[in-house]
C-alpha cells in the first residue's frame, strides 16, 4: 500500500507542473489589459504604461513564468492585483466556505444516491425502480443554476422556510478555528449560530448535489443488478441469511469499486459546480472569488485558485486509489 501511495505522489508532480503551466499561458493569452483593468477606463496611456512596468508584465513571458514558478515552489502564490493582500489569504479566507458546502452536498449526494441505487436495484423492473429512475433523470437533466433559481423561488420565496442568500444572517456572527460556520457552531456550542448556518446551507447543498445523486443512483443500482445475479449471493439467500444481511454486507461491499469511482470523480464535479452554486446563493467561497477575479484578470488569485483544485483533485484520486485496496485486498497485493 505505501507503494502505491509513493507511486502516486511522484506521479503527482508532473500533474500539478502540467497545470501550473497550462493555467499560466492561458490566463496570459487571453485577450484584455489588466494594466487598464486596475487603472480604470479613464486612465492614460503613461499610467497604463507605469502599471505594466509595476507588474512587469512587460518582461517576456517565460521570465515572468520562472518568477511565478519560483514563487510556488516556496509556497508562495503572489499578491492579488484588486485587492493587493497575498493570494493566501484571500485563498484561505474564501476556501472555508466551499469545503462546507461541497462536503455537504458531497454527503447528501452519496447517501441518498447510494440508498436509491439499492432500492432500485433489489426492486428491479417494478415501479418503484422505474420511479426512482425517473426522478434520477429528471436531476441529471436539470442544469445547477436553474435547480437553484427554482428552490430560492419555492422555498425562499413562496414558502419562506430558508433564507435566500448568505452564509449566516446579518449581524450574526459564529466564532471558531475552522472558518465554517455550521462545524465551528458545534465545536463552540454556539447552537443559535449552528442552526442559523445550517439553514442557510440547506438550499445550496440540495442544488449543488442534485446533479450528483443522478449519476451515483445509477451507477450504484448498474453495479448492483450485476453483482445481484451472481451465483454467491444466490448461495447466501440459499444459506437462509437474511435479505438485508446479503444484500449490505454481500451485494453492496462486492459492488463498491465502480461506485467508489463514481463517487471520487463526481466530487471534483462537485468543485466545479459550487463556482455557479456559490454565485447564485451569494455565498463568499472559493467559486464566487474565482468568477470576481476573472471579471478583474486577477492571474494571480485565478492561477492559485486552479492549483488548489488540481490538488484537490489529485488528493480525492489518492484516497480513491487507497480505498480500492482497503475494498479489495487483490488490489493491494498487486
Amino acid at each position: 500500500m505505501l507503494v502505491l501511495v509513493a507511486r502516486r505522489l511522484i506521479l503527482a508532480v508532473p500533474v500539478m507542473f502540467g497545470v501550473l503551466v497550462f493555467v499560466f499561458l492561458g490566463l496570459h493569452l487571453l485577450p484584455g489589459n489588466v494594466a487598464q483593468a486596475i487603472g480604470g477606463a479613464h486612465a492614460t496611456a503613461a499610467q497604463i504604461a507605469q502599471i505594466t512596468r509595476q507588474l512587469g508584465l512587460n518582461r517576456p513571458l517565460y521570465v515572468q513564468f520562472w518568477d511565478y514558478f519560483s514563487q510556488v515552489v516556496r509556497g508562495q502564490l503572489g499578491t492579488s492585483l484588486r485587492t493587493h493582500d497575498p493570494v493566501t489569504a484571500d485563498i484561505a479566507q474564501a476556501f472555508p466556505y466551499t469545503v462546507q458546502l461541497t462536503v455537504s452536498a458531497f454527503l447528501l449526494a452519496s447517501v441518498v444516491g447510494v440508498a436509491a441505487g439499492v432500492v432500485a436495484a433489489v426492486y428491479r423492473n417494478t415501479w418503484l425502480d422505474s420511479g426512482l429512475m425517473a426522478v434520477v433523470l429528471v436531476g441529471v437533466s436539470m442544469p445547477v443554476f436553474w435547480t437553484g433559481i427554482l428552490l430560492i423561488l419555492v422555498f425562499a420565496v413562496d414558502l419562506p422556510w430558508f433564507p435566500l442568500s448568505g452564509v449566516l444572517t446579518p449581524g450574526l456572527s459564529v466564532g471558531g478555528p475552522t472558518g465554517m460556520p455550521v462545524l465551528d457552531g458545534l465545536l463552540t456550542a454556539n447552537w443559535h449560530g449552528m442552526g442559523d448556518a445550517f439553514m442557510h446551507l440547506v438550499l445550496p447543498a440540495v442544488t449543488l448535489a442534485t446533479y450528483t445523486v443522478a449519476f451515483i443512483a445509477r451507477m450504484t443500482r448498474a453495479a448492483m443488478v450485476e453483482v445481484l445475479q451472481q451465483d454467491f449471493l444466490r448461495t447466501a439467500r440459499a444459506k437462509g441469511l437474511p435479505g438485508r444481511a446479503v444484500v449490505l454486507r454481500h451485494a453492496l461491499r462486492n459492488a463498491a469499486l465502480p461506485i467508489v469511482t463514481i463517487m471520487g470523480i463526481q466530487f471534483g464535479a462537485l468543485l466545479s459546480g459550487a463556482v455557479l452554486t456559490e454565485t447564485i446563493f451569494a455565498i463568499p467561497g472559493l467559486g464566487r472569488l474565482t468568477i470576481v477575479s476573472i471579471l478583474f484578470r486577477d492571474y494571480p488569485v485565478v492561477q492559485g485558485i486552479v492549483l488548489l483544485a488540481a490538488l484537490v483533485f489529485v488528493v480525492v484520486n489518492l484516497a480513491t486509489d487507497v480505498l480500492y485496496g482497503v475494498l479489495d485486498p487483490r488490489i493491494r497485493y498487486q
